[in-house]
């Protein structure tokens, strides 16, 4: 009798430690394709592996971006040349296709919105208008306010915890389009090794103190401080 009621409280700990589990988002890949005015181009590529994105787009073909929700990070990654900065605003796409939690994806959007630079401190809104269905998949449509009033309409899937499709405020619409659900190598969303991280501002920095910066009147000269 005491082994059933051990095993049997153990199996409500691991219900009950599932059940507070955080769920991530499922693994696929899929493309993204870009409309506006009614005309469709290929935008890139995506792999999310739980809260990891990897991201290629044709403006970029010689890296890509790699996105952790969970951290969060952002960078972009060039192999060719081993190195790697943080993305910033180098894409928007790193800002909107994240895992989000579908109760409350306001709050993944704002935080990468705010590692890109391009979001300030107030709060971000999410309302619930509704429910479509694309290619077959369930969709929630929510509208979210931003603090800068450039806000945007998507499409989240709640099962996979992802947009599936995403209106901007300058009218384009972004779609995943031949989702593939299968399992995702590990290896694609790791940093490549012996790689160095960039800094753009650095590099400033050193062009103010050579002889190739001019001192626009009224700035002050680098080599006098």
């Amino acid at each position: 009798m005491l082994k059933v009621f051990r095993s049997g409280r153990l199996v409500c700990a691991v219900l009950l430690l599932g059940g507070f589990a955080p769920a991530m988002a499922q693994q696929f890949s899929s493309d993204i394709v870009t409309t506006r005015d009614n005309v469709s181009a290929p935008a890139g590529r995506l792999w999310v592996r739980d809260a990891s994105v990897r991201i290629e787009t044709p403006e970029l073909p010689n890296g890509f971006f790699l996105v952790d929700s969970a951290k969060p990070s952002a960078y972009f990654v060039r192999p060719a040349t081993r190195v790697y900065m943080d993305a910033r605003q180098s894409s928007r796409l790193t800002q909107l296709f994240v895992p989000v939690d579908p109760s409350e994806p306001c709050r993944s959007w704002q935080t990468m919105a705010q590692l890109a630079g391009v979001a300030g401190q107030g709060e971000w809104r999410c309302e619930r208008t509704g429910r479509e269905e694309i290619k077959g998949r369930s969709a929630e449509v929510f509208r979210v306010t931003t603090s800068e009033s450039c806000g945007f309409v998507a499409w989240l899937d709640p099962e996979r915890r992802f947009p599936l499709r995403i209106t901007t405020a300058d009218g384009a619409v972004i779609a995943l389009e031949h989702i593939r659900e299968e399992p995702q190598s590990t290896s694609l969303f790791e940093l490549p090794p012996n790689l160095r991280k960039f800094d753009p501002a650095t590099l400033v920095e050193r062009i103010k103190q050579s002889d190739v910066w001019v001192v626009e009147p009224g700035e002050a000269d680098p080599s006098h401080r």
